[in-house]
C-alpha cells in the first residue's frame, strides 16, 4: 500500500439534525526530524490512509546531534538545518501528515515557558483525538525526555480554560509512548502492539526519506518484525506458521478508558 492508494480525507457521518463531525485527528509531538519516521511511522500512515488528519510538531531538525553524516561531510549549521528540514517534509507527505517546525534548537533542547506555550496553541487548534510522543527516560538523549515534558505540560494546559490564549479547551486524548531506540535503558515496555502491516511500504518509503541517518533505515525494519512476531504470539497460539507481520510498540501513562475489558 503506498500513499497514492490512500483515499482522500472524509467527514464522518452527520449527527442527526448537525453539520458533519471533522476527521480525526493525531498530534505527533517529536525532538528531532527524523524521529517521528523512525518511531510511529506506522501509526501515521495508519491514520492518514483512514482519512484521519495527522499533524507533526517537529520541535528540533536534529541538526547538531542526529547529523552526523552531513557534519563529517564539512556542511555548515544552516544548510544542515535545511537539509534536515527537507527531509522530514518528504517523509512527513510520504506518510500523509502534516509538519510544522519549531526550530527550537537540539543538543540540548531546552523546555521552555515560551515554546510550551506555542505546543498549547497547537493542541487547542488540531483538537487532537491521540497524542503520540517520546517516553519519559532515555539515557542517550536528554532531548527526548525533554520534549515528553512539554508534550504532557501542553496537553495539561491546553485542557484549562483559564490558561491564556486562542482556541477553545480540548479534552483528554490519550497519550501512547513510541519506542525509543534503546528500549531495555529506557524503561519501556511493549504495552500496545500496532499492525502495520498494510502500510509499511509506506512507512520504509518514508524512512528512506531520511539520507542523514540511512544507518538506522535496517534496524527500525529489523525492530518492525520483531515487534511483528510478538504481536501475533500475542494475539493467539503460535503455531509456526510462516507470516510476514510489521508492527510497532507503544506504552500508555494514562489509563485506558473502557466500557468491557478487551
Amino acid at each position: 500500500m503506498t500513499r497514492s492508494d490512500a483515499p482522500s480525507p472524509r467527514l464522518e457521518e452527520p449527527r442527526a439534525g448537525g453539520p458533519p463531525s471533522p476527521p480525526r485527528s493525531t498530534l505527533v509531538v517529536a525532538a528531532h526530524a527524523g524521529d517521528f519516521v523512525w518511531r510511529a511511522g506506522g501509526a501515521i500512515a495508519l491514520a492518514a490512509f483512514r482519512g484521519e488528519k495527522v499533524t507533526i510538531a517537529c520541535l528540533t531538525f536534529g541538526e547538531r546531534g542526529e547529523s552526523a553524516k552531513a557534519w563529517r561531510e564539512g556542511r555548515k549549521l544552516d544548510e544542515i538545518k535545511a537539509m534536515r528540514r527537507a527531509e522530514a517534509e518528504r517523509a512527513a507527505a510520504t506518510l500523509g501528515a502534516e509538519v510544522r517546525f519549531f526550530d527550537a534548537g537540539d543538543y540540548p533542547l531546552t523546555a521552555t515557558a515560551e515554546l510550551t506555550d506555542r505546543l498549547v496553541a497547537v493542541y487547542r487548534d488540531i483538537q487532537p483525538d491521540v497524542v503520540l510522543t517520546h517516553p519519559t527516560e532515555d539515557p542517550y538523549n536528554g532531548d527526548h525526555p525533554a520534549a515528553n515534558r512539554m508534550a504532557l505540560e501542553a496537553r495539561n494546559l491546553a485542557q484549562a480554560i483559564g490558561y491564556p490564549g486562542e482556541g477553545e479547551i480540548i479534552g483528554a486524548p490519550p497519550v501512547f509512548y513510541f519506542e525509543p531506540h534503546q528500549p531495555e535503558m529506557s524503561g519501556f515496555r511493549p504495552e500496545v502492539l500496532l499492525d502495520i502491516t498494510e502500510v509499511w511500504e509506506t512507512k520504509r518509503g518514508a524512512m528512506e526519506c531520511l539520507a542523514a541517518q540511512q544507518h538506522l533505515w535496517d534496524y527500525y525494519t529489523d525492530l518492525a518484525v520483531r515487534r511483528g512476531v510478538q504481536l501475533k504470539r500475542n494475539a493467539g497460539p503460535n503455531l509456526g506458521l510462516s507470516h510476514k507481520t510489521m508492527a510497532e510498540a507503544y506504552m500508555r501513562p494514562y489509563p485506558q478508558i473502557a466500557k468491557e475489558l478487551a
